[in-house]
């Protein structure tokens, strides 16, 4: 009789909770006897199975996609003086995060980092969980630093601080704060392993401006014309010399057409010209290819030294507005072996 009593009593405090299919009823009621079994009022509670109890009930309404239903239980259960305050929060948040309601995540996010204790689940640290999710929905590159930087500051030895650290050199890009950028860009170089969300080619892009600003910039040219007749030159004297003080010397590329990986892949090429060339002269097309536009643009050429007799000489307009001297000139950027793919 007095177990009737307590099943029918659970059921009643608890009934705006048990929803879903027959199976999920059942589960939330086992479930929601387990959390009053060890609720803070009994003495002999088991904090530890009450934390357990809450995550399975939880769960079991986000499967049942009750998310609002489930984190109304879950800051509920915050207000419990047993030290999950932290999780209950955060798992609230991420609830409405992933129903799509973030407004109603954020605030809750900012709550977790701000006043309460950082607490490690599953060997993660639920502020920098959250600090990650801030700046990933904030709306302004502003906000969007404050958040990086506190990534940076709090978790400095992170193995994830990486991907922050190029996010952040992004962010303030955009700003046009160029030194802080090129500075991020910098400190994420040694993470090369991390990968970035949003950004595949994270490494190139960060190696490249980075080489880019550290060098002389003296290859560059006010005008692709300029710069296509001096390479000319230097093809037809067959001067190898002269014609690498015309290549860039910040991610140089050489690759084939039907190369899979991109193109930075093959930076900071080393080959000798000289080797191609043997002192002999160089042809090139009259005109540039067709598919040149106003930012690239390709040249063919011939007779080379070698098995692949045709390369195509590449062009790129430079963007680097953190150097307004450079930036919009044009530079020789990379090689392409063999005949363009049509």
């Amino acid at each position: 009789m007095f177990a009737l009593f307590f099943v029918t009593s659970c059921d009643v405090a608890n009934s705006h909770y048990i929803v879903g299919t027959r199976s999920a009823k059942r589960e939330l009621r086992e479930y929601f006897q387990a959390l009053d079994a060890n609720a803070p009022t009994k003495e002999s509670r088991d904090s530890v199975a009450y934390f357990a109890a809450s995550r399975a009930i939880a769960a079991t309404l986000i499967a049942e996609n009750r998310h609002e239903l489930a984190a109304a239980f879950l800051l509920e259960q915050a207000d419990a003086k047993d030290g999950y305050a932290p999780w209950y929060v955060f798992s609230a948040a991420a609830t409405y995060e992933t129903a799509g309601d973030i407004a109603l995540a954020v605030p809750l996010y900012e709550r977790l980092v701000k006043t309460l204790s950082d607490m490690a689940v599953d060997g993660k640290s639920l502020h920098f969980e959250a600090l990650t999710r801030l700046a990933a929905n904030a709306e302004g590159p502003e906000r969007k630093i404050e958040y990086y930087l506190d990534i940076i500051t709090r978790f400095p030895e992170s193995p994830e601080v990486g991907a922050s650290q190029f996010l952040l050199a992004k962010e303030y890009e955009k700003i046009g704060a160029w030194q802080e950028a090129l500075h991020h860009y910098s400190a994420y170089l040694p993470y090369f392993g991390t990968s970035v969300p949003g950004y595949p080619e994270a490494l190139d892009y960060a190696r490249r401006l980075v080489e880019f600003n550290a060098s002389l910039k003296d290859w560059t040219s006010e005008s692709l014309e300029d710069l296509v007749g001096q390479i000319r030159k230097a093809l037809s004297s067959g001067s190898a010399r002269q014609l690498r003080k015309y290549a860039s010397k910040a991610g140089f590329f050489a690759t084939s057409w039907y190369q899979d990986s991109d193109i930075e892949a093959n930076s900071k090429v080393a080959f000798d010209l000289n080797q191609f060339m043997r002192g002999n002269p160089i042809l090139s097309s009259p005109s540039l290819h067709p598919l040149s536009g106003p930012y690239e643009a390709f040249l063919r050429t011939w007779g080379w030294t070698g098995r692949i007799t045709v390369w195509y000489l590449y062009f790129r307009k430079i963007d680097f507005p953190a150097d307004p001297k450079v930036h919009g000139q044009w530079e020789w950027a990379g090689i392409y072996f063999g005949e363009r793919m049509q």
